[in-house]
């Protein structure tokens, strides 16, 4: 069975946030790692060599398919700040429509600038995405 191609890494977070050139996605990144670090209580953590994630859990799908996976994570993109949600958390939908300026795709949500959004929203999506992470592996 083939290994995940994202795992944690020993890069450092700063580094990484400290090197993206345009100000306000550096800016806005820095602040969404502090955000989610609060909300969480978990440390980012690289994600190979463009994500920071938040925790792990251990999944296994019925095809035995199993590996780990960040529990929460954002990648910085060239068109938009990616952040990495289940496509699943309770209110999802109803949470995105007062979110403000996004595009989604499965389970991410893109967004060009922080100030575009409500982070308050935000904030509660990811408490809810914990939720249901944690209902769908509790030993997370």
């Amino acid at each position: 069975m083939a290994n995940n191609k994202t795992t944690e890494t020993d890069s450092s977070v700063l580094t990484f946030l400290d090197a993206i050139v345009d100000e306000t996605k550096r800016k806005d990144c820095i602040l969404l790692a502090e955000m989610i670090e609060k909300q969480t209580g978990l440390t980012p953590k690289m994600w190979g060599p463009s994500i920071v994630g938040f925790g792990s859990y251990h999944y296994k799908y019925e095809s035995g398919r199993e590996g780990d996976s960040m529990l929460i994570g954002f990648s910085p993109r060239a068109a938009a700040i990616a952040i990495y949600l289940s496509a699943n958390f309770e209110n999802r939908e109803d949470l995105l429509k007062k979110l403000g300026k996004h595009k989604t795709d499965k389970g991410c949500i893109h967004l060009k600038k922080l100030a575009d959004i409500d982070t308050n929203v935000l904030l509660e999506m990811i408490a809810n995405h914990l939720v249901h992470i944690q209902k769908l592996y509790p030993n997370t």
